[in-house]
């Protein structure tokens, strides 16, 4: 049934209540003199921080707060930490803090410059990677990699038992997925990452979209009154070089923020790639290596402006452009049934392909008055498009090498543009029983793609229709969301939410003259508690129900020839999937930590690599074929066995039970998969830091397909250098070159098929990262808007 696309916005009644500003002012010194630069923090009730500053010569300070309730920390390198809790409620002066210097200097700094790696919060783990040697002069993508419980390979990110994440920056969800997103995260410095977490069951205030949980990368902010400036050069080394250079600026003054941020990458990577089909009259062996032009140009900046004490307006501004050429080799050997070399097929192209991205966010946040009610709205707009053009030519030989014939010689050309618009609304409204949110989100998306085929074995470009397609896909998706948090006592706390989705989807193949709609409303619900038995002990229980729509290209249902016997073709009647995930943990002291999980997927959708075995023929297509019940355990370690060494480790039991729901002529199996990872650091001085990090993950099968073993070795070095204001680093990564994709086995309509690839895997990193200004950091954060629809748009 076809509609208007509207959504009716909360109406949220409130009064702007007056209320008073108080001063808090004091003096920071040690027993002999003034203290400046000292970072004076003030959290709230929750524990979070609304509020930084540092003391000015004289040690003095002074900060204005509405009464409630406060926690101050002032905290100076190479001096003992002070904290006090304070009520608000009038003028405070505070008087003389003195700061104790630190007993013993090495050991005191290392305390106090070290975060926890590893905090359990109640819908989320957070990983802080500041001391992970191995991401210095890296990007966002090499500090997941990093993160406990997560793998990245074959360009997809995994949190392990759960499948495919999709990613956030400060709250706002990536819209790309595949080989488009690890370009965009491979664009932002890991050295202006706060922290990483990881939501493996994200709660109702987040789009129910996705069966791999999210990873929400929190961005580091400036503080008031201060400014910095990150400069990053670094250089990597596999068959082929990288040169990255990114530069990251901060500056908070008065009632603006501002952060701008430039990233630019050259050079080339070396694809390799290996196919074999066991055809029933032989093999059909393909091998192909690729070079792969790396050239990305991105930038950012952000603007926040308070209008008052209670209401700040900003803007933020995403550009993303990839231009990946690449020229590929491929050589495709067919055998006999006796294993005799029949034949062989040369394929040269060149393919132009580029890839932009852009977001605009417009928001406002309004507290609305002392019971800390706030009301924050985001519009956002995304534009993606990317272009493909490539030239081929095959031809046949004899298994001298004697020319035959030309084979095929054609030209694609392939366009894809999306744009989409959201509109949402957020409202905390804390009330005397419970913590209450709610909030609204509409977005609406337009996709179109064509694709163009040029016969050019005649000598001349010939336009072919049965080959040329033109699609054009809608999407409309209304949410409303409520959740609510309480917590009784010290022990227990409990959160709950449901959210509400109604999505409309069209998709139309002019030349196949084909159109398929899909309407339908949801509900997803979740569920959390925590109890803290006592302070070395607390146990979690969670659950959420999750939906999977399938990505645009996914529906095109035209088929694409990659060559003369394989084609591609999507299939416009796929429906979303949907799973139920429950989880379990226990944590010791936040040193150990335990995860029990289980996760159901019904109606499950995928790709077949499936084949005729009459013409020889490779097909690539997508159906929903599959449910399943994925399930394991997982244990992590922390560990400091001196002061100069520590540890974190993790290790995973993971297995499935799939059962295929349509007949694709192919069995499932199932076995068990273990992933083992330790992650290393040494102290070899004040300033020197090693790192030794490996990884393994045993081979295994789930439903339609088996996997083989991975495994990395990495050695990374860093020095300090100028009071930290400079770091030089090296990492040899993946040192004997076994991390890539291999033995990806399937077998359907009798052909079993083989895949593998490596896509430079093995490298070396120099690294040199100058900072200067003033580096204090700020945790403050907030989240900002388009959240959903244009995970699906990857190259894929």
């Amino acid at each position: 049934m076809k509609k208007a696309n509207y959504l009716i916005f909360l109406l949220v009644p409130f009064f702007c209540l007056a209320q008073a500003s108080f001063k808090l002012k004091g003096k920071i010194s040690s027993e002999t003199t003034p203290l400046e630069w000292a970072d004076i923090s003030v959290s709230n009730s929750e524990g979070k921080i609304i509020y930084g500053t540092t003391s000015m010569k004289d040690g003095s300070f002074e900060i204005n707060l509405k009464n409630g309730f406060y926690k101050i920390g002032v905290t100076l390198k190479g001096f003992n930490e002070f904290e006090k809790e304070i009520l608000i409620e009038k003028d405070i002066d505070l008087g003389t803090i003195l700061l104790k210097e630190s007993a013993t200097g090495l050991k005191e700094v290392i305390i106090q410059s070290n975060k926890k790696t590893i905090e359990q919060k109640t819908d989320r783990l957070v990983y802080n990677f500041e001391n992970n040697v191995t991401t210095v002069g890296g990007d966002a993508l090499s500090a997941i990699n990093t993160a406990p419980g997560v793998v990245v390979q074959n360009n997809t990110i995994n949190i392990l038992g759960k499948g495919t994440s999709r990613v956030m920056i400060d709250g706002r969800m990536i819209e790309l997925i595949g080989e488009e997103l690890n370009n965009y995260l491979k664009s932002i410095s890991a050295s202006d990452i706060k922290n990483i977490e990881i939501i493996s069951n994200p709660p109702s205030k987040y789009e129910a979209e996705g069966t791999g949980g999210l990873i929400n990368i929190v961005m580091k902010k400036g503080v008031r009154d201060s400014w910095k400036n990150t400069t990053t050069l670094s250089y990597d080394q596999n068959k082929y070089g990288i040169t990255t250079l990114r530069d990251n600026f901060f500056y908070y003054k008065n009632k603006f923020r501002f952060a701008a941020s430039v990233n630019v990458k050259s050079g080339y990577l070396n694809d390799k790639d290996d196919f074999k089909m066991y055809f029933p009259d032989g093999l059909s062996h393909l091998k192909s290596e690729t070079k792969v032009k790396t050239e990305n140009f991105s930038g950012k900046a952000a603007l926040d402006y308070e209008l008052s004490e209670r209401t700040t307006i900003g803007f933020q501004f995403l550009r993303d452009r990839n231009n990946p050429d690449f020229k590929s080799d491929i050589r495709i050997e067919n055998y006999n049934t006796q294993n005799d070399l029949d034949n062989i097929t040369l394929n040269k192209s060149f393919t132009d392909k580029g890839s932009r991205n852009q977001t605009y966010n417009a928001h406002l946040i309004t507290k609305l008055d002392n019971l800390k009610r706030k009301l924050s709205f985001d519009i956002d707009y995304f534009d993606y498009g990317s272009n493909f053009n490539r030239n081929f030519v095959a031809k046949n030989y004899m298994p001298d090498m004697i020319f035959v014939d030309v084979n095929q010689s054609g030209r694609n050309v392939s366009n894809q543009d999306i744009k989409n618009w959201s509109f949402k609304a957020d409202m905390e409204h804390p009330l005397q029983a419970v913590n209450l949110s709610y909030g609204a989100k509409m977005s609406f998306t337009n996709s179109e793609s064509d694709v163009l085929y040029y016969n050019t074995i005649i000598g001349f470009q010939e336009l072919d229709p049965n080959q040329s397609n033109r699609f054009r896909y809608t999407e409309n998706n209304h949410a409303l969301y409520v959740n609510a948090n309480k917590n009784l006592g010290e022990s227990w706390s409990f959160q709950m939410g449901v959210r509400l989705e109604n999505t409309h989807t069209t998709g139309f193949s002019e030349t196949l003259n084909q159109e398929k709609v899909n309407d339908y409303l949801k509900l997803f619900p979740t569920f959390y508690a925590s109890y803290k038995k006592n302070e070395s002990n607390t146990f979690s229980l969670n659950y959420g129900k999750r939906i999977n729509r399938p990505r645009f290209d996914l529906l095109n249902p035209f088929r694409i020839y990659i060559n003369s016997n394989s084609y591609s073709e999507g299939n416009p009647f796929l429906i979303p999937s949907f799973s139920d995930n429950f989880e379990f943990s226990h944590s010791y002291k936040e040193i150990l930590r335990t995860s029990v999980f289980v996760n159901s997927i019904t109606d499950g959708y995928g790709v077949l690599f499936t084949s005729n075995p009459e013409t020889n023929t490779q097909i690539i297509t997508r159906e929903n074929y599959f449910k399943s019940l994925n399930y394991g355990i997982g244990e992590s370690y922390s560990a400091s066995f001196t002061n100069w060494w520590s540890s974190e480790n993790s290790l995973y039991f993971l297995g499935a039970k799939t059962e295929f729901i349509k007949d694709i002529n192919a069995k499932p199996s199932n076995s068990l998969q273990i992933d083992f990872s330790t992650n290393n650091t040494f102290l070899l001085g004040k300033t020197t830091k090693l790192q030794i990090d490996f990884m393994y993950t045993t081979p295994f099968k789930e439903g339609l397909y088996k996997v083989g073993y991975a495994s990395s070795f990495d050695i990374g070095f860093k020095q300090d250098l100028f009071n930290k204001t400079m770091q030089i680093a090296f990492l040899a990564n993946d040192i004997f070159n076994t991390s890539y994709l291999k033995d990806f086995t399937s077998v359907v309509n009798g052909v079993k098929q083989v895949y593998s690839q490596n896509s430079s895997s093995r490298f070396v990193r120099l690294s040199l990262v100058y900072n200067f200004g003033n580096k204090k950091m700020n945790l403050q954060q907030r989240d900002f808007g388009n959240k959903e629809e244009n995970k699906r748009t990857g190259s894929n």
